[in-house]
């Protein structure tokens, strides 16, 4: 657990952006989940099919394993953007957002909550940091 926290504590921006949408997809999934297997069974799919030319466009001569977590992105995006696409399908978005307002609130929260965990993560590593000199 302490890894996953100091990761946390060294998140990146770009990073966090990533989280955000990895966040505002598990809100998505659970207001509108669809236990149709096409749904899940299409998304695993485009995942794969998407997921390799991911791989071979980033690819420059390392191993997939040389860093797992690209590879479970490259594979992970095309899935949930697939899913999405189909769980939100004549529910009214507009792009991202929910005709629901509590809906969009509950995400923009969930997304809030996380930004302030990582601050408060980074605000501990820099106490940290400073005590140790």
């Amino acid at each position: 657990m302490p890894s996953l926290l100091n990761y946390f504590a060294q998140l990146k921006p770009g990073k966090m952006v990533l989280w955000f949408y990895l966040i505002w997809y598990f809100v998505t999934v659970y207001f509108h989940f669809d236990p149709n297997p096409k749904i899940w069974i299409n998304a695993l799919g485009i995942s794969v099919v998407i997921g390799i030319a991911l791989m071979l466009s980033v690819g420059n001569g390392q191993s997939p394993l040389a860093n797992p977590w690209q590879t479970f992105r490259l594979f992970w995006m095309p899935f949930a953007v697939s899913s999405f696409s189909s769980l939100i399908k004549g529910q009214g978005y507009t792009v991202i957002f929910s005709p629901n307002l509590r809906e969009v609130l509950i995400a923009v929260a969930a997304c809030l909550l996380f930004t302030v965990v990582v601050a408060a993560l980074k605000w501990r590593n820099r106490g940290l940091v400073l005590s140790s000199h």
